[in-house]
């Protein structure tokens, strides 16, 4: 092996680790902190092994009621989006391309508009077609709920377009044109033709628009007014100050990924063996059992089970043990500490003052000057000094120029 070829491994293999490491990295630290026992999510210091914060995600109310409003939202607008889209779609596949373009300007522009300017928008249209109405502030109008299905539509179903629109490039209109001329309606050729043709797409877009609902936080945080979505409230627990349940819910999210992606793997290699025959001639599709064990569904219930199984191993586990000698070790390098300050302090601490001369032995000194003036001691008012009285000198300037005297005229 030449040396520009080991130079050249070497960096292939150097930039693999730097990107999946850069990619995979803080997944695998938020999966390490949301067992560690510590307040803040952290690796090192490791404390103990605990799985508390899962419980603490869990009886946390506001984000637990901002996951149903998440849930319940995020089926509206599917249920929106996808028509909405659909109609869309199908309108440019079906008008001349001068027209589609404009149209196509039209359909794709709520996505280019900020969320922000979208929720104020969204909020000052449906209140003011509320006061017109004569409704109040109790009605349909303005409430949170919809007022954020309303505002995410308005962009989600375009994503829902563009899904479609691309999956009706690849559908050829003589189909239905033949189902037309056999003497079917149009309602019929729609149902029998282009929906099993559109059925991937649709499953797609119903995914993507449900995925886009739920993470949208830009239009949503004013549209929802009063309420909070799983996302707002996720918003406001990050700016108040974090800890590991957070990495907690990414462990979740990270499961559920991983779970719905082996499905997924499994049914789409089973449906390539089915299509390209080679299920009859495959150890793993051409036995009863093999097809039963690969199957998606089963494959889908193994792994919930797991998780399930993983879900009740970590409940048993009590930590309360361990968290109460990281209390204790924790205590004691405390007082280790102070009391090494204290003896630093003696240590720096200054010499005693010397006594003054001709102060008696052992007598003390209350002065906080430490003796300095201890030789001055204060005279009571009616004590006259020694010597002559002094002469009254009537200069408001102390005697300072008393040896001046006035120019002679």
């Amino acid at each position: 092996m030449s040396a520009s070829t080991l130079r050249g491994q070497t960096f292939s293999v150097g930039y693999s680790l730097l990107f999946f490491g850069f990619l995979f990295g803080p997944l695998i630290i938020m999966t390490i902190t949301a067992f560690n026992s510590s307040s803040f999510p952290r690796i090192s210091p490791w404390e103990c092994f605990t799985t508390e914060w899962f419980g603490v995600l869990v009886n946390d109310r506001r984000l637990m009621g901002g996951l149903v409003n998440s849930i319940i939202i995020g089926a509206g607008v599917v249920a929106l989006s996808v028509p909405v889209g659909l109609a869309g779609a199908l309108a440019l596949a079906e008008i001349g391309p001068k027209l589609r373009s404009a149209l196509y300007t039209v359909l794709i522009t709520p996505i280019l508009i900020p969320g922000v300017v979208l929720g104020i928008s969204t909020i000052v249209f449906w209140g003011h077609i509320g006061r017109q109405l004569g409704f109040g502030y109790d009605s349909v109008f303005f409430n949170g709920m919809f007022l954020t299905i309303a505002g995410q539509v308005t962009f989600i179903s375009a994503y829902a377009m563009l899904i479609f629109s691309a999956r009706l490039q690849r559908f050829d209109p003589t189909l239905t044109e033949a189902a037309l001329d056999l003497g079917a309606t149009p309602g019929q050729a729609f149902r029998k033709i282009m929906l099993p043709f559109l059925r991937p797409a649709i499953l797609s877009a119903a995914f993507l628009t449900l995925l886009a609902s739920f993470e949208n936080y830009n239009t949503t945080v004013f549209t929802i007014l009063a309420q909070s979505t799983f996302t707002t409230a996720l918003a406001s627990k990050v700016r108040y100050g974090i800890d590991p349940s957070l990495s907690a819910l990414a462990v979740i999210i990270i499961a559920v990924t991983l779970i719905g992606a082996m499905i997924q793997e499994a049914h789409t290699r089973r449906r390539e063996a089915i299509v390209t025959g080679r299920a009859s001639r495959s150890r793993l599709y051409g036995n009863p059992i093999g097809r039963f064990v690969a199957h998606p569904a089963t494959i889908g219930l193994l792994l919930i089970a797991l998780a399930a199984v993983a879900i009740w191993r970590g409940s048993l586990h009590d930590a309360t043990v361990c968290k109460q000698e990281v209390i204790d070790e924790k205590r004691a390098n405390q007082q280790r500490f102070l009391e090494e300050q204290q003896k630093r302090m003696k240590q720096n601490a200054p010499a005693p003052q010397p006594a003054q001369p001709g102060a008696p032995q052992g007598t003390k000194n209350p002065s906080p000057f430490g003796g300095a003036f201890g030789n001055v001691a204060p005279q009571s008012p009616d004590a006259a000094p020694p010597g002559p009285p002094p002469a009254q000198n009537p200069s408001p300037f102390g005697g300072a120029f008393q040896g001046l005297s006035p120019p002679k005229q």
